[in-house]
């Protein structure tokens, strides 16, 4: 099932996991010292936001590998097969997982008065979307697992 496809989406996630490290490691300490800096009525936070943009990081990096895994499972012909739930159910839970780091983290904020329009917005939206993400993934995992039974009944007839 289109093995150059998944092939080149394998090598965009390998790439995804390597720039995701190197902003783990670089960027967010380098961006948050120099915010912490200029601004240092909040400098406080920084060490929560070091924390918190770096376990959501942690929580992309989570999905790319259930993809990634999938994606093996697709190149092998077995993604019908139950080993593809343990993944769906991962990347499900991921995005639920982000939702509440989000609103934790936004919580963190606006008790440290330090939230203004933007950054509410920017908090609704990311929850929103991951709770979407996360529904969307459900319904994905009732194809998955209506295909997998349609399959079997399938092999069964032939």
């Amino acid at each position: 099932m289109q093995p150059r496809a998944t092939l080149a989406l394998k090598a965009m996630i390998i790439v995804m996991l390597a720039l995701l490290l190197v902003a783990q490691i670089f960027m967010i300490p380098g961006v948050a010292a120099s915010t912490a800096e200029r601004n240092p009525e909040v400098a406080f936070l920084e060490i929560p936001g070091v924390v918190g943009a770096v376990l959501f990081l942690v929580l992309i990096e989570i999905v790319l590998v259930c993809v990634f895994q999938l994606l093996g499972l697709v190149r092998s012909d077995r993604i019908f097969s139950s080993d593809a739930f343990r993944y769906v159910d991962v990347i499900a839970i991921t995005m639920l997982a982000s939702a509440l780091l989000i609103a934790v983290s936004y919580g963190v904020v606006f008790a440290a008065r330090a939230a203004n329009p933007g950054i509410t917005i920017l908090a609704l939206l990311g929850v929103t979307v991951s709770i979407a993400l996360a529904l969307l993934v459900r319904v994905m995992r009732g194809l998955l697992r209506k295909a997998l039974q349609l399959e079997q009944d399938l092999s069964e007839v032939v």
